[in-house]
């Protein structure tokens, strides 16, 4: 599968400049793609005002990815401020041509920056089986607790979609890495660039790790796109060479 990471600089609260700039991108950079990945809440930044940024499931940003799927031939993802019924989610999308749409709800919200308390709370996970490749996808902060992580399903690819400071920057790769290793899978982290409007720096460092736990792609500090092929061959070999997964300890996550 081919895999694009866009690590884009996201106008604060704007979701129209978003959508356009992230239009140019991926039609001219992510042609040969099978799967586009796109940052936490990549139409708004990391706003707390829900409310007012709160779009329905058919709303302008979903109809916008539904027809980047179709006129593409590719599935694109990411998460953005999605009002369900009279809740509130930081709302992954995963839109695949054909008009079909997965969705994943963040369940660890961030209460340190008032997520807690400006959005409801996911409690599913997902799993997305896309071009014969199981995808797990998460957003930002999920990615501190590896209990709601594990890899019990055999997934080949866990997605953490975030908005990540640069202030923990060493955290972001540190745990990208482990969660690689502890699952046997491919980690894509996409993050964004650049500083918001509360005056939050991001340095991007989104990454593609192979399932030993070597970074296959990483597109630095400033805007950029990149794209690269997964081998799940590779990933069935290595799992059957070094089936440590046989080992793990058997638990209910509640």
């Amino acid at each position: 599968m081919r895999i694009t990471l866009i690590q884009s600089n996201i106008r604060w609260e704007n979701i129209q400049w978003n959508q356009d700039h992230l239009s140019v991108l991926i039609r001219e950079f992510a042609t040969d793609s099978d799967l586009v990945l796109l940052p936490e809440m990549f139409t708004t930044g990391f706003t707390m005002k829900s409310q007012d940024f709160a779009e329905e499931m058919n709303g302008s940003t979903h109809l916008w990815m539904r027809d980047i799927a179709n006129k593409m031939n590719i599935a694109i993802s990411g998460s953005l401020i999605i009002k369900d019924n009279s809740k509130i989610y930081n709302r992954l999308l995963f839109v695949e041509p054909g008009n079909i749409s997965n969705y994943y709800d963040k369940r660890h919200l961030f209460g340190i920056g008032g997520e807690d308390k400006n959005f409801d709370s996911g409690n599913k996970q997902v799993l997305i089986e896309y071009r014969n490749t199981k995808i797990s996808p998460l957003i930002c902060y999920d990615l501190r607790f590896p209990v709601w992580s594990r890899n019990t399903k055999n997934y080949d690819l866990l997605c953490y979609h975030a908005n990540w400071p640069a202030s923990r920057d060493d955290v972001w790769q540190t745990l990208l890495k482990a969660r690689a290793l502890e699952n046997q899978c491919y980690v894509a982290g996409i993050n964004r660039v650049g500083i918001d409007e509360e005056g939050i720096e991001y340095i991007g460092n989104s990454q593609l790790i192979d399932p030993k736990g070597n970074i296959i792609m990483s597109l630095g500090n400033e805007e950029n796109i990149e794209t690269t092929t997964i081998d799940l061959d590779m990933l069935s070999d290595f799992r059957r060479k070094f089936p440590v997964w046989k080992d793990r300890d058997e638990f209910r996550i509640q």
